[in-house]
């Protein structure tokens, strides 16, 4: 799960940013295609084809995680490690994106952490969800308490008094999507089985598709998940 955004900051970068309980290790490669069609719609189309060269934002990308698998307090994903090459060519590769993993999980990064209100705010909030998960409660009753701690307390007032129910389907689907995915991709895989022919597998593929796109998993990663076509996943949506 995760979400992006690209900002352009007094016209020198356009960072991207995601957010992700679990790292992805092709987050360069789909950053790679994402600032690509940004920079697309930033020029002119016939631009490329002059003689004088264009200026453009600088790119950062950055990957903010919050999932409970041990990570180190910072780290860097390289396109480059997924080049089907000899390691010691690496060292003369001509195309390479870094994308750096900050972890914001409770403990990690705090000096960084503590200069935004709401994100900081939203540290507490998922460490919150655990503790009380970790206590017993199920998925949905910790994240419930987990609201009503925060809006006593005062953490995220605002944005959890005018958008709860929003947050508890956000914060469901955010920790039980992993669960989910392992069922829905044997469903998928069952369903090709019984049908026996490439028919059922590509059937089986779409409805697994459709329900991610319903839990709001991007069109990216669940044309990443299923093998589908971009194209056909974002179809989907309409």
């Amino acid at each position: 799960m995760g979400f992006l955004g690209a900002f352009v900051v007094e016209d020198r970068f356009v960072v991207l940013i995601e957010h992700q309980s679990t790292v992805c290790e092709n987050m360069p490669l789909r950053l790679l295609l994402y600032i690509t069609r940004i920079y697309e719609r930033f020029i002119d189309g016939n631009a490329i084809y002059r003689s004088k060269m264009i200026s453009l934002p600088r790119p950062e990308f950055y990957v903010i995680y919050n999932g409970t698998a041990p990570m180190p307090d910072e780290s860097t994903l390289r396109l480059s490690d997924a080049f089907a090459d000899h390691p010691e060519a690496k060292a003369l590769c001509q195309l390479e994106l870094g994308v750096s993993v900050i972890n914001v999980n409770a403990g990690h990064n705090e000096a960084l952490v503590g200069k935004s209100e709401i994100l900081s705010g939203y540290v507490k909030f998922v460490d919150k969800v655990r503790e009380y998960e970790r206590s017993g409660l199920s998925i949905e009753d910790a994240i419930e308490a987990a609201v009503e701690y925060c809006i006593n307390c005062g953490i995220l007032v605002d944005f959890l008094d005018k958008n709860s129910r929003e947050v508890r389907n956000m914060l469901f689907t955010e920790f039980d999507i992993n669960d989910a995915k392992e069922v829905w991709l044997e469903e998928g895989r069952e369903e090709g089985r019984e049908e026996g022919r490439e028919e059922g597998r590509e059937e089986g593929r779409i409805e697994l598709a459709k329900r991610f796109l319903a839990l709001g998993v991007s069109p990216e990663q669940v044309a990443e998940g299923t093998g589908l076509p971009l194209d056909a996943v974002f179809s989907m949506k309409r």
